[in-house]
C-alpha cells in the first residue's frame, strides 16, 4: 500500500471531478505557469487513490508538464457499484481511454500514460485496446505478469478476507500484521487517518476483482511492442511485486527506457518524488 508523503496539494493543483463517456471521476490537476509541454495521466495501483501521486505533481509541473492523478472506478471519492463485473480488466481500460478522450484537445499537448503496479496492468489494456490517444507508456513498479508468488499468497488471503469480513475487520487484521514500522504511532496521525479512510472508500468488489487480475495477468509484452510506442520502466531498487530481474527482462523486450530510482521500493512515486519526477520529465520530454 503506497503511503503519500503529505496530503497538502501544491498550489499550482486543484481537485475536481472530471466528466467522461463513462461517469466521472475524482482528480488532481496539477498544472505549469505556462502552456505544458505535455499532460500526464497518472493511474494508481491496487488499493491505491490519486493521493499516491502527490508529492510528483509540483516538480512535474516546475518540469513544464501537466499532471492528472486519477482515482478509478471504485477506488476512493471515485464510487463504484458493488458488482465485480464493473471491475474486470476491459472495463477498467475503458475508463482510462474514457479520461484520456476527454483529456484530449484541452491544452493541445502530447498525453503520456503512466500506470503504478496494478494501475501498469490497466494502462497496458487500455493501450492495447487503442495506443492513439497516447504518446508513451510508463510502468512504473509494474511488471510483465503475475504478481511474485509471495504476494501472491497475500492478495490471495486479501481476497478470502474480503468474501467473508467487513472493510473495517480486514483493516484491522492487515495492521496487526504489519511489521512495526509501519504501525500507525510511527506514521503521522493525518497520514493514518488518510489510508484508513481510504480503505474504507474502496468497493471491496473492486478490490476482489484487480486483486484477481493480478493472479491471472497474461504475459502481454509482446503485444505491447508491436504498437510501437514508447515505453519506460521505471521502479525502485527493490520491488517485492515484480521483482527487478523480471522488470530488466520486460524493458529489454520492449526495447524500453530502464530507469531504477535509487533508495526506493515498491513506490517511488511516494518515497522518491523528486528523482522520480525528473525521471519521468526527461523521458516524456525525450519522446516528445
Amino acid at each position: 500500500m503506497s503511503r503519500p508523503p503529505t496530503l497538502t496539494l501544491p498550489p499550482c493543483a486543484r481537485a475536481y471531478r472530471l466528466d467522461t463517456e463513462r461517469g466521472a471521476f475524482a482528480v488532481h490537476d496539477a498544472r505549469p505557469d505556462g502552456a505544458p509541454i505535455g499532460t500526464a495521466l497518472l493511474v494508481p495501483g491496487f488499493t491505491g487513490s490519486k493521493e499516491d501521486f502527490i508529492a510528483l505533481l509540483a516538480p512535474l509541473a516546475a518540469a513544464g508538464f501537466r499532471a492528472i492523478a486519477v482515482d478509478g472506478r471504485g477506488q476512493h471519492e471515485t464510487p463504484g457499484p458493488r458488482d465485480q463485473q464493473a471491475y474486470a480488466q476491459p472495463e477498467l481500460a475503458r475508463d482510462v481511454l474514457a479520461q484520456a478522450r476527454a483529456l484530449a484537445g484541452s491544452d493541445g499537448s502530447p498525453l503520456h500514460l503512466l500506470g503504478h503496479s496494478l494501475g501498469g496492468l490497466i494502462t497496458r489494456a487500455a493501450v492495447l485496446r487503442d495506443p492513439a490517444p497516447f504518446r508513451s507508456l510508463t510502468a512504473l513498479s509494474s511488471g510483465p505478469a503475475t504478481v511474485d508468488p509471495s504476494q501472491q499468497t497475500r492478495v490471495r488471503m486479501l481476497i478470502d478476507a474480503l468474501g467473508t469480513m467487513s472493510m473495517t475487520r480486514v483493516w484491522e487484521a492487515m495492521r496487526a500484521l504489519d511489521p512495526p514500522e509501519a504501525a500507525d504511532d510511527t506514521v503521522p496521525p493525518e497520514i493514518a487517518g488518510f489510508l484508513r479512510r481510504r480503505w474504507l472508500n474502496t468497493v471491496p468488489e473492486q478490490l476482489i476483482a484487480t486483486g484477481g487480475q493480478m493472479l491471472a495477468e497474461p504475459d502481454r509484452v509482446a503485444e505491447l511492442a508491436r504498437t510501437g510506442l514508447p515505453v519506460h520502466v521505471v521502479s525502485g531498487s527493490v520491488d517485492y511485486a515484480w521483482p527487478l530481474p523480471l522488470m530488466d527482462a520486460m524493458a529489454h523486450r520492449l526495447s524500453a527506457r530502464r530507469t531504477v530510482i535509487e533508495g526506493a521500493e515498491h513506490s517511488p512515486n511516494a518515497e522518491r518524488p523528486h528523482k522520480t519526477a525528473e525521471a519521468l520529465a526527461g523521458f516524456w520530454s525525450e519522446v516528445g
